[in-house]
């Protein structure tokens, strides 16, 4: 392991962890049943529960890692291989600028909701939006063999986005503080946005 991804992993991952299980657990309804969709070793999930025992989760991901935190179910990144409307709660942390095809995954996450889909994502807003992106991404995830491969998303994508899928916007938050300074001044500003959405009627059979 480099000596940046040592400070990643120790100085910055761990924040990072707790500041969005602090954010994703007072977003989710009382007793959810909840699908973490591209749950890496599961952490974030066991974290949230363990603040929430109210609350089940379940993972699915396109590489099952040997130890996870959760009890993980693997898939092709394009169906979820669940029926209609199997959880309260889909939730996608930094996923779908990953997958190869955004809308069919976040459809799905719609499809496979009874009511709420919580997001965490990136906007590419901003100055040196887009290679600021990259970097983060490369540091946070080229050792886990995720793809790097990525599409960003203005506000304006994201928005017409959910308005498509018939998704209302009930939460935005963009100012996270997932980063102490100065790295916030860097990797922080209008880069993140955490989001909760709620399915109107008929939006999982589009």
């Amino acid at each position: 392991m480099s000596l940046l991804d040592s400070v990643h992993s120790g100085y910055v991952h761990q924040r990072r962890v707790r500041v969005l299980r602090d954010r994703l657990s007072a977003l989710i309804p009382p007793g959810s049943c909840v699908l973490d969709v591209g749950s890496g070793d599961g952490l974030l999930a066991y974290l949230i529960s363990t603040k929430r025992p109210d609350v089940e989760i379940e993972g699915v991901d396109v590489q099952v890692r040997e130890q996870t935190r959760i009890h993980v179910r693997q898939f092709d990144g394009r169906t979820l291989p669940w029926e209609n409307e199997s959880f309260d709660v889909v939730m996608l942390v930094d996923v779908l600028h990953h997958s190869q095809e955004p809308m069919r995954l976040l459809q799905e996450a719609v499809r496979t909701s009874r009511r709420t889909v919580l997001l965490k994502d990136h906007t590419l807003e901003g100055w040196l939006a887009e290679p600021t992106l990259r970097f983060m991404d490369r540091i946070g995830n080229l050792r886990h063999g995720v793809s790097l491969e990525t599409e960003y998303w203005r506000r304006r994508d994201w928005l017409d986005a959910f308005a498509q899928l018939g998704l209302a916007v009930d939460v935005w938050s963009r100012d996270l503080k997932l980063y102490p300074a100065p790295l916030s001044w860097i990797f922080g500003r209008s880069l993140h946005f955490i989001s909760r959405l709620q399915r109107q009627p008929e939006s999982g059979s589009r």
